[in-house]
């Protein structure tokens, strides 16, 4: 393998810290238990007020967002480049935040075969034949080198999508009271993330950019109209009025007759709403052809049933094409970065 470099001449410095966990005492002996590894970077010059958190999606960590597979600029340099000072956080038990296996429970990791669905262009939806930005050649054999750096940057994660909704609540509200308000960057299993941790402390949250966030909200089992979760998130959220538990909330389902776009349940009108995200600006994008194409519409609609304003953002409607799951690492990953910089800085941001 040839190490590839990138100039990082435009980063002032640097900072890598932890958020706090919890204290446990076993055996007469104490131990820390869920924290949060971060890793920031800041610019020489920073001209743009409120610094970006970057989270990342299930057995993932911060290397998405610092490096492609093939060797190219990541997001969180480029977005350094423009001015932005920008906070990376690997979820508690993942990567270089500490694994517990007896607080924390047994771990589950991706299979080479479901790795496809991020990197092939022959997956059972009908968009997937439209992948083209992958940068390497997304196949079963996986001897192509850009292929094999992918798949060894994957790690074990919690299972438990509530859990590590809960844990990073918890972390991820403690860093937002050290950092100050912040725009966060959510891309899939982290989805959830941003609308808990807006909804918890919404003053300290100046953005979301979800990038195919966790979902759809409800199943997309026409057969089935019932509620295992609170909608946009596992836990419980500020909805007015009070949701207590997933088994009082109505659906109704919203069809699709358009071919790739999927049927799925949302609220039964009047939807309840959630005041604490009412004011924030937010946007959900979503790739041409990734598997997210045929639902992500669904997210759109549930927000906008519960009196959240928000811009949901098709790439290929916006003249870029060719995208999956893994935008940012992708070949023309810094198209897609230009895009979102020109949405922020629409919303002075």
């Amino acid at each position: 393998m040839k190490i590839k470099k990138i100039d990082q001449s435009f980063v002032g410095s640097k900072s890598i810290f932890y958020i706090e966990g919890d204290i446990i005492r076993d055996s007469g002996k104490q131990h820390m238990y869920n924290q949060m590894y971060v890793e920031a970077f800041f610019p020489v010059t920073q001209t743009k007020p409120w610094p970006i958190i970057m989270f990342h999606g299930a057995g993932q960590t911060n290397v998405n967002w610092l490096m492609t597979p093939d060797g190219r600029m990541g997001w969180a340099d480029w977005f350094v480049s423009k001015g932005y000072a920008v906070y990376l956080c690997e979820q508690p038990s993942r990567g270089r935040s500490a694994y517990h296996p007896d607080q924390n429970g047994p771990r589950i990791y991706h299979s080479l075969e479901s790795l496809q669905r991020f990197m092939a262009d022959n997956g059972s939806w009908p968009q997937s034949k439209l992948h083209t930005q992958w940068p390497g050649e997304g196949s079963l054999a996986f001897d192509d080198e850009t292929d094999r750096q992918f798949i060894a940057s994957q790690v074990e994660y919690l299972p438990s999508n509530k859990e590590s909704q809960r844990l990073m609540l918890s972390a991820g509200t403690k860093l937002l009271k050290d950092t100050g308000p912040a725009i966060l960057f959510t891309h899939s299993q982290a989805g959830p993330f941003g609308w808990l941790l807006a909804d918890a402390c919404p003053e300290l949250v100046k953005g979301i950019m979800a990038l195919e966030p966790s979902g759809p909200p409800f199943s997309m089992n026409t057969d089935v109209p019932v509620s295992q979760n609170f909608g946009i998130a596992d836990l419980p959220l500020h909805y007015e009025p009070e949701i207590s538990s997933p088994e009082d909330i109505r659906l109704e389902l919203l069809t699709s007759d358009t071919p790739g776009i999927n049927s799925g349940w949302i609220f039964q009108e009047p939807a309840p709403q959630l005041p604490r995200l009412a004011g924030i600006p937010i946007w959900i994008v979503v790739s041409e052809s990734s598997y997210h194409a045929g639902y992500d519409h669904l997210t759109s609609r549930v927000l906008e049933q519960c009196g959240v304003p928000h811009q949901f953002v098709r790439l290929e409607n916006r003249g870029i094409h060719g995208n999956g799951h893994m935008m940012m690492l992708e070949k023309n990953s810094l198209e897609v970065a230009g895009l979102i910089l020109s949405m922020l800085e629409e919303a002075d941001l």
